[in-house]
């Protein structure tokens, strides 16, 4: 297994540098934007004087590409039952394998569904859900999630660990509405947590029980004509612990170093943007979101209609906390936004990233 072994320090301060992380005083190329979807990210380039990772990640090799990640939410599938409920059924499998977090650098992960994070899961506040986890893994692994559900349900020791090759089906109601996350509670903990096991959980509000801020919910209801005037995305604050000496070597959004700095964001400058952001991040007592040149609102853990905090430019989470960003560029000049923690550590190991704005 070829694993990166150097600690934080050495890493920033040794002749590593020439071989991980870069400087490039190469100025930003125009190129033809990466697939069609407009959040797949415009062409690779190195911005101005910019620290960052040298070479490519194989996205193929690793099973999954961290701009498919921002928009790709699993809704499950669906039925109604006897009393006219929505019934919507998850399916995750936990396995071990292998990812490149940074060129060159292999983590042994463990993973929901073969990626680091998880599946954004998706429904509808009201909903029933059953999550069918089996565990393909080499250890106990569990499915905690941070929502309202009864205690047998709570996926610790006891109550939904699963053995490997065993299986589990988590059911509970949709509340509340939000933006939260699930994560694995077997012990010890933190070593669960930084192997992988995370993801993000979004519960869409229902309209029909918010008459006094439809709009509002209708513009949060996946699909729905409110919600197609958003970009939407999530975003999964993360770090890595390359040689586990309980220090992180490696930080990222949705686990891949620099990505978001090599291939930006393209974001079309008339329609909102809306962040679901989460912080994972083991070893580290917080993460941040720290944008250029722009303001935002923000809804702490997505729980209320209206912002927690609003004309902002930074906010700063706790583990497992996370949030809703609103940002509007509208009549923005187009070009490159920076957004990274304002940790500076945090920015030189790999959390730094660009929003391209389009007209």
């Amino acid at each position: 297994m070829n694993l990166f072994r150097p600690s934080r320090r050495g890493l920033l301060g040794g002749s590593l540098l020439g071989s991980l992380f870069g400087i490039t005083a190469a100025r930003a190329q125009s190129g033809p934007a990466h697939g069609g979807s407009a959040h797949s990210g415009a062409s690779r380039t190195h911005a101005p004087g910019v620290m960052m990772t040298v070479g490519e990640v194989d996205n193929a090799a690793n099973g999954f590409d961290p701009h498919d990640i921002l928009t790709d939410w699993d809704t499950g599938t669906t039925r109604v039952d006897a009393d006219g409920r929505t019934v919507r059924t998850f399916e995750v499998t936990a396995e071990d394998k292998e990812i490149e977090i940074a060129p060159g650098i292999y983590f042994p992960a463990w993973t929901y569904n073969g990626r680091v994070p998880g599946p954004t899961l998706r429904a509808t506040e009201g909903e029933r859900l059953r999550i069918v986890f089996r565990n393909h893994g080499s250890m106990p692994h569990t499915m905690h999630f941070h929502g309202i559900h009864g205690a047998s349900m709570d996926g610790i020791l006891g109550a939904g660990e699963v053995e490997p090759g065993g299986e589990f089906i988590y059911e509970f109601n949709a509340f509340p509405f939000g933006c939260h996350l699930y994560h694995c509670h077997s012990v010890p903990l933190k070593r669960h947590i930084h192997k992988g096991l995370y993801g993000t959980f979004i519960i869409d509000p229902d309209p029909a029980r918010h008459p006094d801020a439809v709009e509002v919910a209708r513009s949060r209801l996946l699909g729905s004509p409110e919600n197609m005037r958003w970009q939407e995305m999530v975003m999964v604050m993360n770090g890595f612990d390359t040689n586990f000496d309980e220090e992180n070597e490696v930080y990222a959004v949705n686990t891949i170093a620099h990505a978001y700095a090599k291939k930006p964001i393209v974001i079309d400058r008339d329609r909102p943007v809306r962040i679901y952001l989460v912080n994972v991040t083991e070893f580290d007592p917080i993460n941040s979101f720290h944008l250029h040149a722009n303001f935002f609102d923000y809804y702490d853990h997505g729980t209320t209609l209206t912002p927690t905090l609003r004309t902002v430019d930074t906010i700063m989470q706790c583990q497992a906390q996370r949030g809703i960003i609103e940002i509007s560029f509208a009549g923005f000049e187009p070009g490159r936004y920076m957004f990274h923690a304002h940790q500076s550590e945090f920015v030189e190991l790999g959390w730094m990233s660009f929003f391209e704005v389009r007209a």
